[in-house]
């Protein structure tokens, strides 16, 4: 896919399965990627098998960003760092849980779009962010007050950095993916109770791959995306259309 010689690409939540998708996939197709995650040991053993550069830094915190990120040459960033909070109602939820999923899922991708984007801004090359928000931005989902709320802000980010980027030839968009079944995502959604009217509403009635999320996120990054700035994109099996 043409438009990968261009500059860095920055994907953060590299250590965890979509992250690491879309790094393998962006390597095949000609990029050059630096590569951040919580888990030191997988982001090492990702970087062996690709060829990606590690860069260390903590989502939760803006000096540590900015320390990373200063100076630093890029041309893409795809912010898939994340993390899921709990399963709660309004009426229950750990309001400690709610500030650190928005403060990593919303604060830190914001946090990542200021810092990069001054470079992108600097090297006058243009640029693409893709921000990997989530199919519980979309609609109602019982038991994701915090994850849904902070990727309800990450569709905003998107929206209002694609217009404030959009003089500077950035485009953002963003992804918003269904569930894909990792060990983590089964001990809710596995539960049949939960899955399998979940399931029964999607027209295509299964889970997505990891796979199946970074191949739109690496054609968001591309020029063949390179009139598309704004979106976010379902990747949901129709969920959200029905």
């Amino acid at each position: 896919m043409p438009g990968f010689d261009k500059g860095p690409i920055l994907v953060t939540g590299a250590s965890g399965g979509i992250g690491g998708a879309t790094v393998r996939q962006l390597v095949a197709a000609g990029a050059e990627v630096i590569a951040n995650g919580r888990n030191q040991d997988t982001l090492a053993a990702l970087s062996k098998e690709t060829g990606c550069q590690m860069l260390p830094f903590d989502l939760e915190s803006e000096d540590s960003i900015r320390e990373a990120l200063d100076g630093l040459d890029l041309w893409g960033v795809v912010n898939c760092g994340g993390f899921g909070g709990e399963i709660a109602t309004p009426m229950e939820t750990d309001i400690s849980i709610f500030d650190k999923v928005i403060s990593i899922n919303a604060r830190g991708a914001l946090l990542v779009t200021k810092y990069a984007s001054r470079s992108m801004i600097r090297l006058e090359k243009g640029g693409a962010i893709v921000n990997v928000s989530s199919q519980a931005s979309r609609v109602g989902l019982k038991g994701h007050i915090s994850y849904g709320s902070s990727k309800a802000a990450l569709d905003n980010i998107t929206r209002v950095s694609a217009l404030e980027l959009g003089p500077y030839r950035i485009r953002v968009n963003a992804v918003n993916p269904t569930v894909v079944m990792t060990p983590m995502s089964a001990s809710y959604w596995g539960r049949p109770e939960v899955q399998e009217p979940y399931l029964e509403t999607m027209p295509l009635g299964r889970w997505a791959t990891e796979d199946e999320i970074a191949a739109p996120i690496v054609f968001l990054l591309s020029d063949g995306a390179s009139m598309i700035s704004g979106v976010t994109l379902p990747i949901d099996g129709g969920y959200t259309a029905v």
